[in-house]
């Protein structure tokens, strides 16, 4: 893919899957809704969960993001190897599940919504993946022959 054609293949996509290195040195995978801020993508997880934990032992991690699983031939994707630094801060979590809760809610978030988010962000932390090397694919470039 192109770099426009990656960068709208992330901001139409919704779902990442996150590889770390889990504690017996297997790879942890673990799916996580995102938002793009530029190069970089933006999640939030819970303070005490695996991947936080692994993250903090190793600041690396692979990405996956993919569409088109029913025919080969609709294959798409993107491969991100990442550098990860944790965000901590209540307002930085805050604003990121406030934009996270945003764009897959669809709309506007109703006031108790927004409060929700709230009284979560102590509990969490971002996840900010900045890419370092990423590779993509799409099939549908092939051709009708593959």
């Amino acid at each position: 893919m192109s770099e426009p054609e990656l960068e709208r293949f992330l901001d139409e996509e919704r779902v990442l899957t996150c590889a770390t290195l889990g504690p017996t040195g297997r790879p942890h995978l673990m799916p996580l809704w995102y938002v793009r801020d530029g190069p970089v993508l933006l999640a939030w997880t819970f303070g005490k969960s695996q991947k936080v934990k692994n993250l903090e032992r190793e600041p690396h991690a692979t990405l996956q993001i993919e569409a088109g699983r029913d025919r080969y031939g609709e294959l798409r994707g993107a491969m991100l190897e990442c550098d990860v630094t944790l965000e901590r801060d209540p307002r930085r979590v805050a604003d990121v599940g406030l934009r996270l809760m945003t764009r897959y809610a669809g709309a506007t978030l109703a006031p108790a919504a927004r409060e929700r988010v709230l009284q979560q962000a102590p509990k969490r932390v971002v996840l900010r993946f900045a890419p370092t090397r990423i590779v993509s694919w799409d099939h549908r470039k092939l051709g009708a022959g593959s």
